[in-house]
This record gives C-alpha cells, sequence and structure tokens, in this order.
C-alpha cells in the first residue's frame, strides 16, 4: 500500500477513469451480478454523480448480463475491461512494476504527470532492488 497514491493515479490517467469509478468497480468486484440498486449502495457515499451509471455502462465498464424484461430487474455484472483494470491494480500493489509508457510519459504533459512519472520511476527501481535482493537470499 505504500505506493497506493501512485499507482491509482497511474490507473486513472491510462485507463481514464475517475476515482469514484475505480471506487466501485472495487465494490462491485465482490458481486457476480448486480442491480441498479446494489449499484446505487455504494454510489450513495460518494461525490454526486446522477449519470455514473449510465457512464460506465456506455464506456464498458459494466455490462448488461440480463436485460429487463416486465417487472424482473436487469443485471449487470463487469466487463473484462473493468475486471482487468482491478487484477491489474492488485499486481501493482503486491510489487509489479508500473509500466513506463503511455500519456504520463509524453515530453509535453502536465505538470502533476512529471512528477507522479518522477515517482513511478523510482518506485520500480526500488521493486526491482527488493526482487534482486529476495533472489540472492535464496541462493
Amino acid at each position: 500500500m505504500k505506493y497506493w497514491r501512485v499507482i491509482r493515479y497511474w490507473v486513472k490517467a491510462k485507463y481514464g477513469l475517475k476515482e469514484s469509478e475505480l471506487e466501485i468497480l472495487f465494490f462491485l468486484k465482490t458481486e457476480p451480478y448486480f442491480n441498479k440498486d446494489k449499484f446505487g449502495e455504494f454510489n450513495n457515499i460518494l461525490s454526486w454523480d446522477r449519470n455514473r451509471f449510465d457512464t460506465m455502462l456506455r464506456d464498458g465498464w459494466i455490462v448488461v448480463w440480463r436485460p429487463r424484461k416486465g417487472n424482473v430487474k436487469a443485471l449487470y455484472t463487469i466487463s473484462h475491461k473493468g475486471k482487468t483494470v482491478v487484477n491489474t491494480v492488485y499486481k501493482k500493489l503486491s510489487g509489479e512494476e508500473l509500466s513506463t509508457s503511455g500519456r504520463m510519459f509524453n515530453v509535453n504533459t502536465i505538470y502533476s504527470d512529471k512528477i507522479y512519472r518522477q515517482m513511478i520511476i523510482k518506485m520500480n527501481a526500488e521493486l526491482r532492488k527488493m526482487r534482486e535482493q529476495k533472489f540472492s537470499n535464496e541462493d
């Protein structure tokens, strides 16, 4: 968790997610299927955005699993794209290096991207050093 803030920023930049959308993906990861009410349970504690559900559906973070039929509510699930993001975050928190490509590593980028870029480079170097020490101790 040492680098949670850096990883979160990197994920938001790489995938174009808002922090609240990422948090909802974490919440829904444990729900194989959910309806709008379940989505709303967690959405209620986040900053107000009445279009969040529709935006996440439109952007492919969640998908319809079972369409609405009569009085039976529609069910949704996290898309493959959404599951990939959540699994990527878990891997990065477990010590996998962050990629050094993409928007944050362009020459003409915003100041905060440059600051986080420096931290990512430092973090990756530290992770490599820790792995090398681990392997040398195993010999």
